[in-house]
């Protein structure tokens, strides 16, 4: 299966987003050429602050309610990872390119099936820690 290398930014990959239809996704940032290549296939490039991207999503469940198997994550010695893919992580996502159609048209998009973790920016969310306690006489 092909793999594409660039900059994670908004990855779920262990963890689904489930903004709206849960699935796993990840917004890639990639080069000009690369990005040239998936728009004259078909597919949705966004321009961004940070760069071109492309994203790469797969599904939670199928249209039966089966679920799909969660896309692997590895480092760059393909051995397992369980963390949470911080923006501005080096990464090759492995992907499959699909295509349907039906009544409502025609539609590509990119499965995705796997990511390497080359340079690790962890993501450590929003915890709280960066505050600090205010005592009784602090102003803000």
């Amino acid at each position: 299966m092909p793999v594409v290398e660039g900059t994670a930014m908004w990855a779920s990959i262990k963890t689904p987003n489930t903004t709206f239809t849960p699935e796993y996704q990840i917004t890639l940032i990639v080069d000009d050429n690369v990005a040239s290549d998936f728009s004259s296939r078909g597919h949705r490039v966004k321009d961004t602050d940070d760069g071109r991207a492309i994203i790469i999503k797969r599904k939670v469940a199928r249209k039966d309610g089966t679920p799909n198997n969660v896309p692997k994550l590895i480092d760059a010695n393909k051995e397992p990872l369980d963390v949470a893919v911080g923006n501005g992580s080096k990464v090759r996502v492995q992907y499959r390119e699909w295509e349907t159609s039906n009544n409502f048209g025609d539609f590509k998009g990119l499965d995705l099936q796997a990511v390497q973790v080359i340079d690790l920016v962890e993501y450590t969310g929003a915890d709280g820690n960066e505050l600090d306690s205010l005592d009784d006489g602090d102003e803000l």
